[in-house]
């Protein structure tokens, strides 16, 4: 029973407010070339995530929501350079809340460790997090508003999230938004689904080059795809084939190098030196398997 409880809370106070979780996900990805601007140098851009989310039941109106998430990418960060590996772990600790029928919740802090992971000190690690409030129109469609913020190796970030998830009546046609971080539009056909779907990113991390003073990526991404999704095992086990564009540009700054503040697309006191050329843009392949639990066939089960 306590189990049963536990997914109706992480399914009531996930950010996208569907009748399902994504208890666990794992993905793979690789950019055919990245090229340095102004150069005829280029990197490929290797990456591997890893994640998972459960809750913690408190009362009838409060779960605790714990996780983790992991994440490696792998590539050249000057033209002449090494690969460079970087990783990020962060941990998620927050508290879902139901307020009514219509309104509740979801605060969530996320510590995180991101470097290469060489000599690692208080440098590496960053503390942020995200507060939403999400309204039930009707059984379709769900809003949220919502305010993600994290300090970063260069400064401040913070961005406005305001969304919508909304699911047909005949269970095919799926739209789930949290703009501008990310985006995601389905249509099931079946055992399998198609898809088009959007993620920006803004991260940093501390690099400890041999013979080098300290400096830190600033990495900023923008990632369209078009995709095909299996949806096997009664729907509980997806796995999902993407091909798309990705922007992937690791800016090198030094050390306290810093912004004042960064508030979604727009820097405010930028006046940093970049160490390394830009990267251009490149087309990116993806493969991810998620597990995915049904809410509405525990809720069948039970009656």
């Amino acid at each position: 029973m306590k189990l049963v409880f536990a997914l109706l809370f992480l399914v009531s106070f996930s950010i996208s407010a569907q009748e399902y979780v994504d208890l666990f996900r794992i993905g793979y990805s690789q950019t055919l070339k990245n090229n340095f601007e102004n150069t005829n140098a280029s990197t490929n851009v290797e990456s591997f995530d890893i994640g998972f989310t459960f809750p913690v039941v408190l009362n009838k109106n409060h779960a605790l929501i714990t996780g983790a998430d992991f994440s490696l990418n792998s590539l050249q960060l000057f033209p002449t350079a090494e690969i460079t590996n970087l990783y990020s772990t962060n941990l998620k600790l927050g508290l879902a809340s139901t307020w009514s029928k219509k309104w509740s919740s979801t605060l969530v802090l996320l510590p995180k460790i991101a470097s290469d992971y060489k000599n690692i000190s208080n440098d590496d690690f960053y503390l942020g997090g995200f507060a939403l409030l999400k309204y039930k129109r009707n059984d379709n469609l769900k809003y949220r508003f919502g305010l993600y913020g994290s300090q970063e190796a260069f400064g401040l970030f913070t961005t406005p999230i305001i969304g919508w998830y909304y699911l047909s009546p005949n269970k095919r046609f799926e739209m789930d938004l949290s703009l501008p971080i990310s985006a995601d539009v389905s249509y099931k056909l079946g055992t399998i689904t198609i898809g088009i779907d959007y993620f920006g990113i803004g991260r940093s991390y501390n690099v400890n080059s041999k013979n080098t003073s300290k400096m830190y990526a600033d990495l900023s991404s923008l990632e369209f795809a078009s995709y095909v999704q299996f949806n096997t095992f009664n729907e509980s086990l997806l796995l999902r084939a993407k091909a798309g564009y990705s922007s992937n540009n690791y800016e090198m700054y030094a050390e306290n190098d810093e912004i004042d503040l960064g508030i979604s697309a727009f820097t405010f006191g930028d006046n940093r030196t970049q160490l390394n050329p830009n990267l251009q843009g490149s087309i990116f392949l993806k493969v991810e398997a998620i597990y995915r639990f049904h809410i509405t066939k525990l809720d069948n089960k039970k009656d």
